[in-house]
């Protein structure tokens, strides 16, 4: 009997870990002190973590090129930030490839010193913001909550929860995190030209958009701070290839030798974007 009670116990408790495992779980604070960057990930559908990301990438705003008045933009709103002033949620939106996730980890390595952490969230985790805002709000820290390559589809959870912590709930916003997207869409969701039909044209000539197109332009205006990005000329294409150039050590003199196979690269690509000038160096740095 007491075998048969020992047994019935045992599955019991089995049974209680798992249903355990299917409720919904506190996101838990990380060590801060072991990085200054962290990506939030799912380990199940009820249950978030934040990592420590170990290796960040040793990016500078100098070694960024062609995008000064960016550059200048990031560099006021993060410092206002991490003194205690007043900043903005900033969108960075644009071309691809121009720097737009370059410059926010620069951004990170220049004001980590001061106090600046940042926080990973990919698009489909976004539903959980709150708990994230909440483990952070009473640390001494600085968060950027970054969310790279940002867009919506209609109907997903994800933009309804961006809205409301950005702006949208009677709560007011924690004073210790700020919202830092990139996003080659400047609404963040797609716009159809059907949508334009909704415009109306009122008497005294003004042009006021349909509720689609509000609805649609409300998420992108509650990022404070825009900063866009452009194509890049030959010249600047080219200003870039020799920066990364010399970041990966090829002596100057190498650099006019280099130019014409960097325009072929980048022909091949149908870009002159950062990102091409970055891997056109490598592999020429490589190859020497």
């Amino acid at each position: 009997m007491n075998e048969q009670l020992e047994r019935f116990l045992t599955r019991a408790e089995s049974l209680v870990v798992r249903l355990e495992a299917t409720l919904p779980q506190a996101l838990t604070a990380p060590e801060w002190d072991n990085a200054v960057a962290f990506r939030y990930r799912k380990r199940s559908i009820n249950h978030g973590v934040l990592e420590p990301v170990r290796h960040i990438a040793e990016l500078r705003f100098s070694d960024l090129k062609e995008i000064d008045g960016q550059k200048e933009k990031i560099a006021r709103n993060t410092q206002q930030f991490v003194a205690g002033k007043t900043a903005n949620n900033v969108l960075l939106t644009g071309a691809r490839g121009t720097g737009k996730s370059s410059l926010i980890k620069a951004c990170l390595n220049e004001y980590a010193p001061q106090g600046l952490r940042l926080i990973e969230v990919d698009k489909a985790d976004l539903v959980d913001l709150p708990d994230i805002v909440d483990v952070v709000s009473n640390r001494p820290e600085k968060f950027i909550v970054y969310c790279d390559d940002l867009s919506f589809e209609e109907g997903e959870p994800g933009y309804k929860a961006l809205k409301s912590i950005l702006d949208g709930t009677i709560a007011a916003s924690s004073t210790n995190v700020l919202i830092y997207a990139t996003s080659n869409r400047r609404h963040l969701i797609p716009e159809y030209m059907k949508e334009n039909l909704t415009y109306k044209h009122t008497d005294d000539g003004e042009v006021h958009p349909g509720e689609g197109v509000e609805e649609k332009i409300s998420l992108s205006e509650r990022f404070g701070l825009w900063v866009s990005f452009y194509p890049f000329s030959q010249d600047e294409y080219l200003a870039i290839v020799n920066q990364w150039l010399k970041y990966f050590g090829v002596d100057i003199s190498a650099h006019q030798d280099a130019h014409a196979q960097a325009l072929v690269w980048s022909l091949e690509r149908g870009s002159r974007s950062g990102r091409v000038a970055f891997q056109f160096a490598k592999d020429f740095a490589g190859r020497l």
